[in-house]
């Protein structure tokens, strides 16, 4: 089979309406946990992922799109601008974004059940798109499921990783950063995202903006400061995310939360998510022109 944008983004959209993993189970019936997705593509030759390397965006330790296909893939012959980068956003659905925008200090177990057991569907995603694309003569790899991703120290980011699904998106035109360090996409920042690297020839989308905070409208406007009031445990503010404050809270104070009112192991949060301009897309105000 030819593989085409169209067949990759239909693969996805076809794996999520049809698995059971995609429910939220328990008393919610036959409710989906992801709404419908989007998909990015960006070729791997880019200038972007290069730019990634440096100190202040994710460190010299995260991969080029051909350093992490070559760990994968040995024996596979591939050159730079033979491979393609596919992103995919994974919307959170109204009743779960709703459910979270009425609490204040801890997340709603819609919104944990997604976190949870909703990245576990991420995963088993990434997992098909790399083993199924490979079988159909495609080799492809899911970064974040690589064996040797890891989670990095900076002196510059404080934490970062040798792949950024986040910094992967941007790059395959899906959204840009916002004031707390999380996606706006066109389906806003309520989401979660994943990706493969693949050796198919696939076309670049293009990226409508080269200001990585073009959709944030604190960035815009200086004007917008909902997700610092949004957030219980006081780590965003004017001056940025504080991710240490951030991930102390997430890691300390829900999952014993979490786990006595709604019976599942992990951490959630996602306030600065829900409740804000960009919680279900880019601001109007800040929206590219389409083309004519």
């Amino acid at each position: 089979m030819l593989i085409s944008n169209e067949i990759i983004r239909q693969m996805i959209v076809d794996f999520l309406s049809t698995t059971s993993l995609n429910l939220m189970g328990e008393n919610f019936g036959e409710e989906k946990m992801w709404d419908t997705p989007l998909v990015g593509f960006a070729a791997a030759s880019d200038p972007i992922f290069k730019r990634f390397k440096d100190a202040d965006a994710c460190g010299p330790g995260h991969w080029l799109p051909e350093e992490i296909f070559i760990k994968a893939f040995p024996a596979t012959s591939a050159q730079n601008e033979e491979l393609a980068v596919v992103s995919w956003v994974l919307p959170q659905t109204e009743e779960t974004k709703s459910s979270l925008r009425r609490e204040k200090e801890m997340p709603s177990e819609r919104w944990s059940r997604s976190r949870i057991l909703g990245e576990k569907v991420n995963e088993k995603l990434r997992e098909y798109m790399a083993d199924t694309l490979t079988n159909m003569g495609y080799e492809a790899v899911a970064p974040v499921s690589f064996p040797e991703w890891t989670r990095l120290d900076s002196k510059e980011r404080v934490y970062t990783s040798t792949w950024s699904e986040r910094h992967i998106a941007y790059a395959c035109g899906l959204g840009t950063f916002g004031l707390d360090d999380a996606l706006i996409t066109p389906v806003g920042k309520a989401m979660r995202l994943g990706s493969i690297v693949v050796k198919a020839p696939l076309k670049a989308d293009e990226r409508p903006y080269t200001d990585m905070h073009a959709y944030c409208l604190h960035f815009a406007t200086g004007k917008c400061n909902a997700c610092i009031s949004r957030c219980p445990a006081d780590a965003i503010s004017t001056q940025g995310h504080d991710k240490i404050k951030c991930r102390a809270y997430v890691h300390s104070a829900t999952p014993e939360y979490i786990k006595e009112h709604y019976n599942l192991s992990g951490y959630s949060c996602g306030f600065c998510q829900t409740k804000v301009p960009c919680e279900n897309g880019i601001p109007p105000s800040l929206r590219p022109i389409p083309n004519k």
